[in-house]
């Protein structure tokens, strides 16, 4: 599998032949070899490139899990007591990367430093096993059943806008003026439509919205609400230090938007490698049922109550 994974990394037996310092004609038959026992024919080879069949798109992910389980193994036996090693590659959304993930990321390689973490920052969701994701972070209503997720915290939304925008349009007072409103919308979620529960009787609400600009990322949704663009719906990992310094200001206190989940997703919890297991309880434990952006939120929600009874 070794030899399969270089030759494919690689592009051609030679290359493979003088990265593992062995003869071409060894790792021709290593390569016959795997495909004899997998039963399939894996390469398709001609004299001026190779190039995977069906069968060796499907193999090539599990030849790497397969390896990275052995890496895995002989480290713990060599050396268990020893911190985890290794490379770790995770994937999140661009906005929450930064605003979060990033920090959290910081603070766990200082813990283990033999570990190095690959960030690939995404607005999609991506196929674990062909893009090699050891972990995603994603924010759903909803996890696909044939996913294995363990669920870090809520992810909550505020509604929003800058106090320049507001002065010029006044604040509105009830969630259905939002369809009167110039509302910047996320490409792919609530683009056409705001959902909120009432905060007092636990009942929902919809407001179709729409407006100028929408964007396939909530950061730049922020910019945009805090140039006085419009009004946003934005995550509260991301909102909390704009609130927080006046920034923005928080809309509508006795509806909430619709709270969805924080999950880590990852391929399987057979053979879970050290690295990604003490990522996973890192997380956990820094993303709590209250995280700290969310108690920052209240603060700022608080910290204006006051002012306006002062005032």
């Amino acid at each position: 599998m070794r030899v399969f994974v270089n030759v494919v990394d690689a592009g051609s037996l030679s290359a493979a032949a003088d990265k593992l310092d062995m003869s071409r004609p060894v790792v021709t038959r290593y390569v016959a070899e795997l495909e004899q026992w997998t039963g399939a024919r894996l390469l398709h080879r001609t004299t001026r490139r190779l190039s995977l069949t069906a069968a060796g798109e499907e193999l090539l992910p599990r030849c790497r899990q397969v390896l990275e389980l052995a890496l895995d193994m002989q480290a713990a036996v060599r050396h268990p007591a020893e911190a985890p090693s290794g490379q770790l590659r995770i994937t999140a959304s661009t906005s929450f990367a930064q605003a979060q993930l990033a920090d959290a990321v910081a603070d766990y390689v200082r813990l283990y430093p033999g570990v190095a973490v690959d960030l690939v920052l995404l607005d999609r969701a991506v196929n674990l096993v062909d893009e090699r994701i050891d972990l995603a972070i994603r924010v759903a209503a909803e996890i696909d059943p044939n996913l294995i997720a363990r669920r870090l915290t809520d992810c909550r939304s505020v509604v929003c806008a800058s106090p320049a925008y507001l002065k010029e349009h006044g604040q509105p007072l009830r969630v259905e003026e939002l369809a009167q409103r110039n509302c910047l919308t996320h490409s792919y979620f609530g683009r056409s439509l705001w959902n909120f529960t009432r905060k007092e009787t636990g009942e929902p609400a919809s407001v179709a919205v729409g407006g100028n600009v929408s964007a396939n990322d909530a950061a730049s949704l922020m910019y945009l609400a805090r140039a006085g663009a419009g009004v946003a719906m934005l995550p509260t990992y991301l909102a909390a230090p704009l609130l927080q310094a006046g920034e923005l200001v928080r809309l509508f206190d006795d509806f909430e938007p619709q709270v969805v989940g924080m999950y880590a997703v990852y391929a399987s919890r057979k053979h879970m490698p050290a690295t990604l297991r003490t990522m996973l309880d890192f997380l956990a434990g820094r993303f709590s049922d209250v995280p700290s952006w969310d108690a920052r939120c209240a603060a700022a929600a608080a910290a204006a109550a006051i002012a306006a009874v002062t005032a």
